[in-house]
């Protein structure tokens, strides 16, 4: 009987600016009277990470995880994305190369445990340098829908391409009806990834590729370097994260739910 990967050592950094044009303050917007940053690190501690890093460029964030056990990396304001922020992060931070840490985004205040600890044993069982995490697309809205991405693997589990379309497309079901989900397997990608320092270093060095202005998808620029992502299936469902207010307020609900079906006040 094969018995599953260990799960390696590792560290989670969470990317956290404050400002956001749909939920300004976003970070510190509470979910059962607590900071969603610090819920979301709440994850990562429950993940078994060694170490758990909040990248941010506001105090106010800062201050609001003081006290918590959770490090605070204060990084440009300027940077263009969170990958730039995190390798930052990892400058201050001194993590060696060889060290593998997990992207959790700042919004994912119910991201399941067991998938963040996946990511880590991806990066380490793959030998690749980035690893992510997709999910079965179950209905024809999501395949059609540009906001969920799409990924396409190879046969070794490694992301041959990432889309906004419909990839693979189905041509001999749609040349009938594209309203109807065509029988196959199709992945949705989940926005969580996980790197050795010296990938994500190299990553945040690199131009913006062609493929990745295109279709707007960061990850793109690795490939098109011809670099390995390894894609496991995620263990677990992602919930959805938050980006505007009606999504914190269904967050709320969720955590009031969970918290009574766990019999907590």
């Amino acid at each position: 009987m094969q018995t599953p990967d260990p799960t390696p050592d590792f560290i989670v950094a969470i990317p956290a600016r404050f400002a956001s044009t749909r939920l300004p303050g976003k970070p510190l917007r509470l979910i059962g009277g607590q900071p969603m940053v610090l819920r979301v690190a709440q994850r990562a501690l429950a993940a078994g990470a060694r170490e758990v890093w909040v990248a941010t460029d506001d105090p106010r964030i800062a201050e609001a995880l003081a006290g918590s056990g959770v490090q605070v990396a204060m990084t440009n304001p300027a940077h263009a994305s969170g990958t730039d922020r995190l390798a930052e992060c990892a400058r201050i931070a001194g993590w060696g190369d060889d060290a593998i840490v997990v992207n959790l985004q700042g919004d994912e205040p119910f991201a399941p445990a067991d998938g963040i600890a996946c990511v880590a044993r991806t990066v380490a069982a793959s030998g690749a340098g980035m690893a992510t995490l997709a999910t079965p697309v179950a209905d024809i809205e999501t395949l059609l829908d540009p906001n969920a991405v799409k990924v396409v693997r190879a046969a070794s589990g490694d992301a041959l391409y990432f889309s906004r379309a419909p990839v693979p497309w189905p041509r001999d079901a749609f040349a009938h009806d594209r309203s109807v989900m065509p029988a196959g397997q199709w992945l949705r990608h989940i926005g969580i990834y996980g790197y050795r320092v010296a990938t994500l270093r190299a990553f945040a060095a690199l131009p913006p590729g062609h493929l990745e202005q295109v279709e707007a998808l960061e990850q793109l620029r690795v490939l098109e370097a011809g670099w390995r992502i390894a894609v496991a299936l995620a263990p677990s469902p992602f919930p959805s994260g938050v980006d505007t207010a009606e999504d914190l307020a269904r967050a709320e609900r969720i955590f009031m739910e969970r918290q009574s079906g766990n019999g907590h006040g």
